[in-house]
């Protein structure tokens, strides 16, 4: 069965298919076919042929207890994707100093063909959770610190086309809901340089994101530093300091890489 899009036509069975093992992945062998259903809003028959099809193929595979697991070729997948979305050394090891100098929750996002993904994260020393956010995550432009500080320095008619008024779902009574009132927010994450999540992804958790150019000045990526609001709130002044700091040695390198000048290696002790 199809669906028309407004870019064409999508088959929802993949659709769902993916769905499923998206669902499977992050259950990590919990969820069983009833459970996965319950979750998905299926119905257990649909739920059923999904399952015996990427069993089959060897996407997942069944435990006795009869909850699933990823198989070998969805692993061979994400091994794949990894290596295509990864940050390079450098700029992860950017990433463990931040992570050093803030001892809280750190992430670095990128471009993957145009879409704006979490490739890798830290914890910080304090506990915590947010989400499902995790890497190979592209969702919610709208609402994340990180995508902020990179949609903030690309052109309007750009970020408009990637953000049509559908995107604008609230996640949280803070979320930003019209692309007018994220314009004008962009226009202020431009102007100090940092992006800002107050609690627009999930309540009780804050972020504070800055990007990073390559040699051209395009944005390609950012860092960023979550942390329950209340310490936030005592804190993002600190936290600015420390998350542009990151991504001004971030442009830094790059600029440097593309130029072919010798660099120093960037070791975690030069970055602490």
């Amino acid at each position: 069965m199809t669906e028309p899009q407004s870019g064409g036509t999508t088959l929802r069975t993949l659709t769902r298919g993916l769905e499923v093992l998206e669902t499977i992945a992050a259950a990590d062998g919990t969820m069983t076919a009833k459970a996965i259903a319950r979750t998905l809003d299926l119905n257990l028959g649909t739920c059923y042929h999904i399952l015996k099809t990427l069993q089959q193929d060897e996407f997942v595979i069944r435990l006795r207890n009869g909850a699933y697991v990823v198989g070998a070729r969805a692993a061979r997948l994400s091994k794949t994707v990894n290596l295509h979305t990864r940050p390079e050394p450098a700029l992860s090891a950017l990433l463990v100093g931040l992570n050093q100098k803030t001892r809280e929750t750190v992430y670095i996002s990128g471009w993957y063909h145009g879409v704006v993904t979490l490739q890798e994260w830290i914890a910080g020393s304090h506990i915590l959770s947010v989400g499902n956010l995790d890497v190979g995550y592209s969702g919610n432009l709208h609402t994340r610190a990180s995508c902020k500080a990179i949609l903030a320095h690309l052109p309007s008619a750009r970020v408009e086309a990637m953000l049509p008024p559908e995107s604008f779902v609230p996640v949280t009574p803070n979320s930003i809901t019209d692309f007018d009132a994220f314009a004008q927010e962009l226009v202020t994450v431009k102007k100090n340089g940092f992006a800002v999540d107050n609690e627009e992804f999930e309540i009780g958790v804050s972020c504070i994101a800055a990007p990073f150019f390559d040699e051209d000045r395009n944005p390609v990526g950012a860092f960023a530093v979550s942390a329950p609001t209340t310490r936030f709130a005592k804190e993002m002044h600190v936290l600015a300091i420390h998350v542009r700091d990151a991504a001004d040695r971030a442009t830094a390198y790059l600029r440097t890489e593309a130029t072919g000048a010798t660099v120093t290696p960037l070791d975690n002790q030069r970055l602490a």
